[in-house]
């Protein structure tokens, strides 16, 4: 009887290692992919775009408050001196640039700058060019010239819960043709392919503020 108990407790235990074993993912294998009943935001709210690998271009407000310098790509409160927050700047200085004004310890002017992004500071790497004096191309139209199929209360209901999904990561969004356009500060295609999958490849459209410069 003690044998044939033995016997049995080492199947039960093989049986049992099996079974686990039939549950874990195997290394290297796809995440799942988002349920289809998850809730709208799901796919945005679980990803996060990979920094850039290389130099990339961003128009906005470099933002010097007694040597604290940053980048600021979204909205810029009008008072004076203006005030905003955005991404701090490892390395600027404003020897030779001009364009700039200053109101107390406050430091100001709208610049394109170059440099890279490591997801947190952006470092400048070619002097800055006054927005004035900036003349990019103009980027393609993602959506074609066709209408979204958002209705403006779906769009407003996506609009207002985004500011929660992507944090400090959203600029500013606006519906506008059956789309809401979405201002965010990087995207390498990550979002876009989320919010695609989140609210489908025809009501949401996501602009990086950083564009790669070779892009």
């Amino acid at each position: 009887m003690t044998r044939h108990r033995r016997h049995l407790l080492i199947a039960l235990g093989a049986a049992s290692v099996l079974a686990l074993a039939g549950c874990a993912t195997p290394a290297g294998s796809a995440a799942p992919s988002t349920p289809a009943d998850a809730p709208p935001g799901a796919s945005l709210g679980s990803l996060w775009p990979a920094p850039p690998e290389g130099d990339v271009v961003a128009q906005g407000t470099v933002m010097d408050v007694d040597g604290d310098v940053q980048l600021c790509l979204g909205a810029v409160a009008e008072s004076y001196p203006p005030q905003c927050g955005g991404i701090p700047i490892t390395n600027w200085v404003w020897d030779g640039i001009e364009g700039a004004e200053t109101s107390g310890e406050t430091t100001w002017g709208s610049y394109a700058v170059q440099g890279t992004y490591d997801g947190e500071e952006f470092t400048v790497t070619q002097p800055p060019i006054m927005l004035a004096l900036y003349d990019p191309m103009m980027p393609d139209d993602p959506t074609g010239g066709e209408p979204g199929a958002g209705d403006e209360a779906t769009l407003l209901e996506i609009q207002e819960e985004l500011p929660d999904i992507l944090h400090e990561a959203y600029l500013s969004s606006y519906p506008e043709n059956g789309w809401l356009w979405v201002d965010v500060v990087w995207d390498d295609g990550t979002w876009q392919d989320a919010a695609d999958d989140d609210y489908g490849d025809d009501t949401v459209i996501i602009r990086s503020a950083m564009r790669p410069v070779d892009g």
